[in-house]
């Protein structure tokens, strides 16, 4: 493998994931630069539907998101929602279509999808309007796309290569993820199939599940940031404040790593939540940042000026971690503690 596995398990040895794309993927991770292309592409060979979370293997599948964010966060970016989708059209009970790559639009903005049904004869749904965020939606097969329906939200799948589908670009100028632009893509009357009812892939068990799925990747970001900082401390005698820094996120990713692992075992037992999904993302994104912090003070200008690889990691995890919500995403779990206080004894909440 191009780089150590990232376990999040203590005792852990071996990684056995059963998908044979897994050890192809990371490979071509290794050499990608940063372009989804060969990881699409290598996507799109498959016929076996991607393993998803939740049966028994979730360490273990978190486990790989986190090695190839590790090797590369754009490969990462442009896998995770490839295994996303599949495990929402498991949910659904929709079959996977196999040799295609696949993405999520969930994401709302000023612009409104909405889906209809205007032919009761045939049940056929179209899409119309401007869906925001659609991450590398000129170069997917497929996608599950979130749409505004009479009385809420649902979810559909819909080929991205049928006509009326038009996903534009020229406006994505992040230098981090900066070969996966996030652009919206406007539908004209595109059919749609329904995957689940109405407002079910927001309600589902699998929602919060996706989502600590997503920090396994930023955590495989920061970790590959502190292989740059181990390797530099290994490279010259440090001082006491290189030999802080260092420990500080050894400690931080101790911590990421028992939380991931604590959370890979609630989803396989059905209990992953969004309060315990709140935490981990919020602490995962926490040690992301503080980690990039620590790196800069240790290592100076110099690794961000002149070593491709880690200048553009540091830009990758930046804008990737954004997908966490600081300060609101802390407002909506304190919203979930007084929905529904964990404590029976009285008490002012789980502690």
């Amino acid at each position: 493998m191009p780089q150590p596995f990232i376990f999040l398990a203590p005792g852990s040895t071996t990684a056995p994931l059963e998908w044979p794309l897994a050890e192809r993927l990371l490979e071509t991770a290794a050499i990608c630069g940063g372009d989804p292309a060969p990881i699409l592409e290598l996507l799109a060979t498959s016929d076996q539907s991607p393993p998803t979370p939740g049966d028994g293997l979730t360490t273990t599948l978190w486990e790989f998101l986190a090695t190839l964010a590790s090797v590369d966060l754009a490969a990462a970016r442009t896998v995770e929602p490839h295994l996303d989708a599949a495990a929402i059209l498991a949910q659904a009970g929709i079959d996977w279509v196999p040799r295609t790559s696949w993405g999520v639009f969930a994401a709302e903005g000023s612009t409104k999808l909405v889906a209809d049904a205007p032919d009761a004869d045939t049940g056929e749904w179209l899409l119309d309007g401007e869906k925001p965020w659609c991450s590398l939606a000129g170069a997917l097969d497929y996608a599950v796309v979130t749409a505004h329906v009479p009385g809420g939200r649902r979810a559909f799948a819909v080929d991205l290569r049928r006509s009326g589908v038009t996903a534009h670009s020229g406006a994505w100028a992040s230098h981090g993820l900066a070969r996966i632009p996030s652009e919206s893509v406007g539908f004209e009357n595109v059919p749609a199939l329904p995957v689940g009812a109405r407002d079910w892939y927001l309600d589902r068990p699998g929602f919060a599940v996706g989502g600590v799925g997503v920090a396994a990747c930023w955590f495989g970001g920061a970790v590959g940031i502190f292989r740059t900082l181990f390797a530099a401390a290994q490279s010259r005698k440090p001082d006491q404040l290189a030999l802080a820094w260092l420990g500080e996120s050894d400690r931080l990713l101790a911590s990421g790593a028992a939380m991931l692992h604590a959370a890979a075992v609630a989803a396989d037992q059905g209990t992953l939540g969004w309060r315990a999904a709140h935490r981990v993302r919020g602490q995962i994104a926490g040690i992301c940042e503080r980690i990039s912090t620590l790196a800069g003070r240790a290592l100076g200008p110099a690794p961000l000026g002149f070593d491709p690889s880690h200048a553009r990691r540091v830009a990758d995890l930046g804008i990737y971690i954004r997908q966490h919500h600081a300060a609101r995403d802390d407002a909506a779990l304190g919203q979930l503690l007084l929905q529904a206080p964990e404590s029976t004894e009285g008490g002012i909440g789980p502690w």
